[in-house]
């Protein structure tokens, strides 16, 4: 069995708690002795435990003299817990396999120097490239500040999402629909505008079978105070942590529902007058007057989210769009048709020349019975590697 082997179980193991471990990474580790798997382990959820600490405890007395495959370097600073290096040094570990140094800079190259410094064989870069698409969203933080940003849109074929009277249920199939709920759990948090809150009254929540206690932290921009005791989103916000994203003091506030106050955005108002001319009155009102760019960093540093799902309309992406902070697009388009009239999911971006145009490359398509499925991820986003492992491996 070679390294990638159990580095790619590893991996495997890393993306059971995904969407549920913030402001943590998600890591995976695996022991292994004489080819066999003797410890496995992944982050629990909340953080904690470890990923090496669950593997070490499951593989007991067999870790002495064993392998250690683990998808991010093992931390060495004291916090709720002591150093994973620690407890795997007292193990006996003989020969370490990392996928990718933690950005975190109270690690960054410490793990690996620790260990090394005890005698332990360390391996570097195994599978680094998988290592960090897996953890981007903890990468960014560390690097950036911010959240990795994904923006889903349910389009037609002609890139509409709704019809000019506002009507979009559905526009993609139920095996569709079904995978975006599983997509949900493996955020920690999934945002909409106010307009799309009063228009189609959602849940945001994952009613997957067996996936109704991974639903992420429901976001939701609201300059106006339109979020009403009879909306879905309060009437469940008991069971499902939600946050209201407002540049305003709200004078009465809602049960069970927690407030994020960020700054105006005087200079670069969010939402242009071009924008507001999209063919539809399912316009996100008065976005405008929140700075996303404060929002994104807030997000990031008070309620520790890593991964952002955004799910709501054409002016809200447009204007995400402009400040370069969406990441990720997924397009779930149908093979339906709705024509120029309906509301299209992209609004006006006043470009006159290709060369200036927003891009991004194709990463994954999928096909499903009635749909098709399109990552495209963004180009020449900003690099959040800390450095290239494969170059240093020993």
């Amino acid at each position: 069995m070679t390294d990638d082997y159990f580095m790619s179980i590893a991996l495997k193991l890393a993306e059971k708690n995904l969407g549920n471990v913030a402001p943590n990474p998600a890591v995976g580790c695996v022991i292994e002795k004489d080819g066999t798997v003797v410890g496995e382990g992944y982050t629990g959820i909340g953080g904690r435990p470890h990923a090496e600490v669950v593997a070490l405890q499951n593989a007991k007395e067999k870790a002495q003299g064993a392998t250690m495959y683990v998808t991010l370097e093992p931390c060495c600073h004291h916090g709720v817990t002591g150093p994973c290096t620690e407890v795997i040094i007292e193990a006996g570990i003989k020969r370490v396999v990392v996928a990718t140094t933690d950005p975190d800079s109270r690690v960054s190259g410490g793990g690996i120097k620790a260990l090394k410094e005890a005698g332990i064989e360390i391996k570097q870069g195994i599978m680094q490239k998988e290592a960090e698409a897996l953890n981007i969203g903890f990468f960014y933080t560390k690097k950036l500040n911010r959240p990795f940003i994904t923006c889903k849109i349910a389009t037609t074929l002609d890139g509409k999402i709704a019809t000019y009277t506002g009507d979009s249920k559905w526009i993609t199939g139920e095996d569709t629909r079904n995978w975006i709920h599983k997509l949900r759990s493996q955020y920690d948090a999934i945002m909409i505008g106010s307009n799309t809150l009063i228009n189609d009254n959602p849940l945001l929540t994952c009613r997957l079978p067996g996936l109704g206690d991974r639903s992420p932290i429901r976001l939701i921009i609201d300059s106006q105070g339109r979020l009403k005791e009879e909306h879905n989103i309060v009437k469940t916000a008991d069971k499902v942590t939600t946050w209201v994203i407002t540049n305003k003091e709200i004078e009465k506030k809602i049960k069970n529902i927690n407030y994020l106050m960020v700054n105006s955005n005087n200079k670069h108002p969010a939402i242009s007058e071009s924008a507001t001319r999209m063919t539809s009155d399912r316009k996100e009102p008065n976005n405008d007057k929140i700075c996303l760019k404060d929002m994104a960093s807030k997000l990031a540093s008070e309620v520790c989210i890593t991964r952002l799902l955004v799910e709501g309309g054409g002016v809200l992406i447009t204007e995400l769009l402009k400040f370069n902070l969406i990441d990720r697009l997924i397009i779930c388009r149908s093979g339906k048709i709705l024509g120029n009239d309906a509301t299209p999911f992209i609004g006006d971006l006043g470009i006159q020349s290709i060369d200036k145009c927003y891009q991004f490359k194709k990463a994954k398509i999928m096909d499903f019975s009635e749909d098709m499925v399109e990552v495209w991820d963004r180009v020449n986003k900003v690099s959040i590697q800390v450095y290239d492992l494969r170059s240093n491996s020993q």
